[in-house]
């Protein structure tokens, strides 16, 4: 079984913000955490309306900061700004199928297409930071295009450290099962991502020769899984008091106006499964005071 940094929290844009790692670390302090990610331009021009630009990671255990982009120069700036501000390793987006990003943008899932592209973005990241480099990759660009395997050669060949990889192409985005390869004879450790939720989940990547696991969707409203896989805890008896600490974490962090429309999608996935969680996404989908919401989080859970 992976020791508790090997096991790693996957960057979900929206969703692994600074509050929701707060909530994590609650549970599983010595798992490996990244951020959600996080654009090369809008980091480097340091863009107010992005709040995510301005985070410092000193306190926040083992983390990667992953950015996207397409210019070497700019992504090698934005992985020293992610260096002076703590994070532990730098991760470079080469798998988001988002089309703004994967096809508008030129970044994210387009540079499985583009290799000599992802290697100068890698050896620029390299070059300006003193921390390690990984990639994180899918298997290809569509079904007849799966050459995962050169891009981990280039990554090697231009300094990265360590690849993720996940079981989908960009054209399957995150629809039908992951297909986890066997891993055999490859020049740098690789981290499995799709479809992990579980210990026997962990146990049989490890069995097809991968160095680690990443979590994804897993963890949405359950963010003690990482806990419970790691054997630091069970699943807490008491939900309600999870989800107000995420949300106070929220409201400190973006402020109350902008954090409660923020945090219904986490109402949601929290309470997902419970008798009446229907009823519930509906109420909270219709309050916007702080107040307001901490009580119906309160009954709703007390009966849960």
């Amino acid at each position: 079984m992976f020791n508790n940094n090997q096991i790693f929290t996957a960057p979900l844009a929206g969703i692994t913000d600074k509050p929701f790692r707060q909530v994590i670390r609650m549970f599983a302090p010595d798992v490996s955490m990244v951020t959600e990610m996080i654009s090369c331009h809008s980091l480097v021009g340091a863009h107010k309306n992005c709040i995510r630009n301005f985070d410092r990671y000193e306190s926040e255990g083992n983390i990667g900061a992953q950015i996207f982009g397409a210019e070497p120069d700019l992504m090698g700036a934005a992985a020293k700004i992610l260096q002076d501000a703590g994070a532990k390793w730098i991760d470079i987006n080469m798998g988001c199928p988002v089309p703004k990003v994967a096809t508008r943008a030129g970044a994210g899932a387009f540079l499985m297409k583009d290799h000599a592209l992802a290697g100068r973005i890698i050896e620029a990241c390299v070059k300006s930071v003193k921390i390690p480099v990984s990639i994180k990759t899918r298997l290809g660009w569509d079904e007849k295009h799966q050459d995962w395997m050169d891009l981990v050669h280039v990554a090697a060949e231009s300094g990265a450290s360590f690849v993720t990889l996940h079981g989908r192409t960009r054209a399957a985005g995150y629809v039908g099962p992951a297909q986890l390869p066997e891993i055999s004879n490859l020049s740098l450790p690789i981290i499995a991502n799709g479809d992990l939720s579980c210990v026997s989940d962990l146990e049989r990547v490890e069995k097809l020769g991968y160095n680690g696991a990443m979590i994804g969707r897993a963890m949405l409203g359950k963010p003690w899984i990482f806990g419970q896989i790691c054997g630091n805890c069970d699943a807490p008896k008491d939900i309600g008091d999870i989800v107000l600490k995420h949300l106070d974490f929220m409201i400190d962090y973006y402020g109350a106006k902008t954090a409660i429309p923020m945090f219904r999608k986490h109402a949601a996935w929290y309470s997902s499964g419970m008798p009446n969680s229907a009823q519930f996404r509906i109420k909270v989908n219709q309050i916007s005071d702080e107040k307001e919401l901490k009580q119906i989080i309160k009954e709703f859970f007390a009966r849960g």
